[in-house]
């Protein structure tokens, strides 16, 4: 906010500064302007006038003197037009010159560069006096309206000079304008209606735009008019003027009033572009001590301000420096909040242990009153978010007992059925009778399966465990088992590796869920492959079903899941058994991988580290396996085999008599 209102400041002296040095510069660029664009548009203005002139009189006698008066005048306009173009080009002259000067300037250039062509015309005698006086008076109307826009500057006395300049130059042009219709008149030896009434007409004009231009000028420069009007020429003017005017029949072929109206035009002519000139010199000597004030009281205004700025610069500092320092300490405090206490109160909680909710967000105060209540603000926000994590765990926490709770009855009931199953299966010897039992048994075991996926979603142990290693092509045997379509699951021979006790209930688990995955997303008519191999850093399994693959992001995801184990996501139900294999993976250091099988389905390669295999040659191996169940000992028998015989935990006066024919494979 200090930054903001300094800056703000600081651009607001910019700005008035900077206007009010532009109009001193302003000042400062009239001599520029006056001398790239003022002396050269006039001398040429005057070249063209004396050109009109020559041009009107050659096409009105034709005769060779006047033809060669009229190339010299053209010679005179050449230079003054090269002159003008030079000049007017000048980048120092043009920036400071107003644009629609610049413009007026470009568009006489073109128009010069095409005086040419209506030279050619007079020359060849294609054109007349009346088309020849309009085209020179059309170049020469843009040349006045030129020197009229270098009155717009911003100091009132220095335009007031620039407007009379330009009333002084329009009155003059219509003077060369009366002077050129009457000489080529003359020289013609006669005046048409037309021509007298265009003379009259500028007659009239001229003396009007005198009568106002002088009123307007100073009294130095009226006192130079008053001077030229009284001189005998411009008497001899308005008396020649007065008689023309009378009547055109007075304009006969006569070299004595040609030779008299020529010279006095002339004088006159030269009197009054004498006084243009003069007023344009006063003008320039009036504008260098008003743009010497202008910028002095701009220099003395922009300093005043400068330290201005500087000292509210200063005070804003100061004041702020405070304020900026409370508002980085509670910056801290909610970085802190939101980096290291929150999380850190969290991961507490997770772990079961108590939170002081006062201690964990004690109270913050601060010296200024406005940042004090804002620290209050932020206090009550830091207790509520500490508190809500807390009610939020305990929440948590309260609803996983309540899970836990009844997952562990439906697993003991389910413990109490398999075991009362197991018994039933050994007794029973009619096939129709003991198929059913093995359906009955294996819904148990997918049922109890589910129980433990849910104590292992809580963050508990499920209650099953073996003392002694396993091996593990039957740990993978009871994974299957597990599984609804258990008669589609393949397991490969494996080496005499085994799975330290401990772990045997979570890798069946861990094993059963990707099983089942993969059966899920496969065909009926295919099979599910699972085969294992000892590696340098302990046993892979790869469960391979010919199904479903995943895109490239899904696959991605999935890994990422596994790999981390973290929190378990109530909106993605969908995806339990990936939550339960992270979890179990996580618990004993499992690597479990999803990639994109060759068959077009999916592999889950599951990497179990070293210190969950018991090596082949070990002694720990000669152990008989243990599970759970007569049904997970005898889920992947091959089709066709015969179950039955001495069974060797059964006294052979107690046997059953018979035996069981493995049904085919198939959906039961």
């Amino acid at each position: 906010m200090v930054t903001v209102s300094v800056v703000s400041l600081g651009v607001l002296w910019a700005f008035a500064a900077s206007i009010a040095l532009g109009q001193g510069l302003n000042l400062r660029h009239v001599e520029t302007v006056q001398d790239h664009f003022g002396y050269p548009s006039g001398a040429l203005g005057s070249a063209l006038q004396n050109e009109r002139r020559l041009s009107l009189v050659y096409l009105g006698s034709r005769t060779d003197g006047d033809r060669a008066a009229m190339e010299s005048g053209r010679l005179v306009t050449d230079r003054q037009a090269e002159l003008f173009r030079r000049l007017v080009q000048d980048r120092g002259a043009r920036d400071a010159a107003p644009p629609q000067a610049r413009r007026l300037a470009d568009r006489i250039g073109g128009e010069l560069a095409a005086l040419g062509t209506g030279r050619r015309a007079i020359d060849a005698g294609a054109t007349g006096r009346a088309k020849a006086f309009a085209d020179y008076t059309a170049l020469l109307s843009d040349v006045g309206s030129l020197q009229g826009s270098l009155a717009t500057l911003d100091n009132s006395e220095v335009a007031k000079d620039a407007r009379n300049e330009a009333s002084l130059s329009r009155a003059r042009e219509t003077l060369a304008e009366e002077d050129a219709v009457l000489a080529g008149a003359l020289a013609a030896g006669r005046m048409t209606p037309a021509e007298h009434a265009q003379f009259v007409k500028l007659v009239g004009t001229q003396r009007s735009l005198y009568g106002f231009a002088s009123s307007e000028l100073r009294a130095a420069d009226q006192a130079y008019y008053q001077r030229v009007t009284g001189m005998p020429e411009y008497t001899r003017l308005r008396a020649l003027e007065d008689r023309f005017v009378a009547s055109r029949a007075l304009v006969r072929p006569s070299t004595d009033s040609g030779t008299l109206w020529k010279t006095t035009a002339d004088s006159n002519l030269t009197r009054l572009r004498g006084l243009e000139l003069s007023v344009a010199a006063g003008a320039e000597q009036r504008a260098k001590p008003i743009s010497d004030g202008i910028i002095t009281r701009v220099v003395l205004a922009g300093a005043l301000g400068l330290l201005a700025v500087v000292a509210s610069l200063v005070i804003a500092v100061w004041v702020a420096r405070s304020v900026i320092r409370e508002l980085a300490r509670l910056r801290r405090e909610a970085i802190d909040l939101a980096d290291v206490r929150l999380p850190g109160v969290i991961r507490r909680l997770r772990r079961g242990e108590e939170v002081d909710v006062a201690a964990e967000a004690p109270p913050l105060a601060f010296g200024t009153r406005e940042i004090d209540q804002v620290g209050e603000a932020f206090n009550a926000a830091r207790r509520t978010a500490i508190q809500g994590a807390v009610e939020e765990a305990t929440l948590r926490r309260n609803v996983s007992d309540v899970f836990v709770n009844l997952a562990r009855r439906s697993q003991t009931l389910l413990h109490r059925q398999l075991k009362l199953l197991d018994s039933m299966e050994r007794r029973i010897e009619v096939p129709d009778d003991l198929e059913d039992l093995f359906r009955v048994d294996h819904l148990a075991t997918r049922m109890r399966r589910h129980a433990e996926g849910l104590i292992i979603l809580s963050g508990q142990a499920p209650g099953r465990g073996w003392r002694s290693p396993v091996a593990i092509v039957d740990v993978a045997r009871a994974a299957a088992s597990e599984v609804e379509d258990y008669t589609r699951v393949n397991v490969a021979p494996m080496t005499r590796a085994a799975i330290v006790g401990p772990a045997v209930a979570d890798v069946i688990h861990l094993l059963a869920e990707l099983i089942e995955n993969a059966t899920a997303f496969s065909p009926p008519h295919t099979t599910v492959q699972v085969h294992g191999q000892a590696v340098s850093h302990g046993f892979t399994l790869e469960v391979e079903d010919r199904g479903l693959s995943m895109d490239e992001p899904s696959l991605a995801a999935a890994n990422e899941r596994l790999a981390s184990g973290g929190e378990f996501d109530l909106s993605d139900a969908s995806q339990l058994g990936l939550f339960v294999v992270g979890r179990l993976a996580r618990r004993h250091g499992v690597k479990v991988t999803l990639r994109t099988s060759p068959y077009g389905g999916m592999t889950a390669i599951v990497l179990l580290p070293e210190d969950l295999v018991v090596r082949a040659d070990t002694d720990a191996l000669e152990a008989p396996p243990a599970l759970t169940t007569r049904r997970a000992e005898d889920a992947l028998v091959p089709v066709g085999a015969v179950v039955g015989g001495r069974r060797p935990d059964v006294p052979a006066d107690e046997e059953p008599g018979g035996a069981v024919l493995r049904l085919p494979a198939g959906r039961h």
